[in-house]
């Protein structure tokens, strides 16, 4: 069975069992598998997109106490501890890997901030972003509110997770 990291169809997807597909889909949304098990009824999908709008939705259609608990799976961002192999490569992309010794500060020290006054950390698709276009939005975004960090914060996610479902399902 393919298994992720590797290159799925739609069709591959849609003939799997719910086990083999948690299994392929498990790792889009950080850390919560539950969400292509909740998706799963409802194949077959007819793109990669369909297939992103049915785990999106179930991911905001979770409970509150839920839906926090994803939010809450990201990783800080630039943190050395360890990340799922999906966010360790989207950070690496980003040049997070490569932060000097200030810059990694000051990202902490952000990471920080931002956890302690929304309570999930700070979530940005840092696909095609530079490590200064990253600094300049988490400082931007410590200054909202928390209805619109948590909405962004949905909005990225889905950036991020439809990055991913592109990765590796191939149509």
């Amino acid at each position: 069975m393919k298994t992720e990291g590797s290159c799925l169809t739609l069709t591959d997807l849609n003939l799997m069992d719910r086990q083999h597909f948690t299994e392929a889909l498990g790792g889009i949304f950080e850390d919560s598998p539950w969400v292509a098990e909740a998706a799963f009824p409802l194949r077959p999908f007819t793109s990669v997109a369909h297939l992103h709008e049915v785990m999106l939705e179930a991911a905001r259609h979770a409970e509150e106490a839920t839906q926090l608990e994803l939010l809450r799976a990201h990783p800080d961002l630039a943190t050395r501890m360890k990340v799922s192999p999906l966010s360790a490569a989207e950070q690496q992309g980003a040049g997070l890997d490569s932060l000097s010794n200030e810059e990694y500060a000051q990202l902490t020290e952000c990471n920080q901030r931002y956890t302690e006054k929304f309570g999930f950390p700070f979530i940005l698709a840092v696909r095609g972003k530079s490590k200064s276009e990253i600094l300049r939005s988490i400082a931007e975004r410590i200054e909202s509110s928390l209805e619109l960090e948590q909405e962004r914060a949905w909005i990225e996610i889905g950036k991020i997770t439809q990055f991913r479902l592109e990765d590796l399902v191939v149509t």
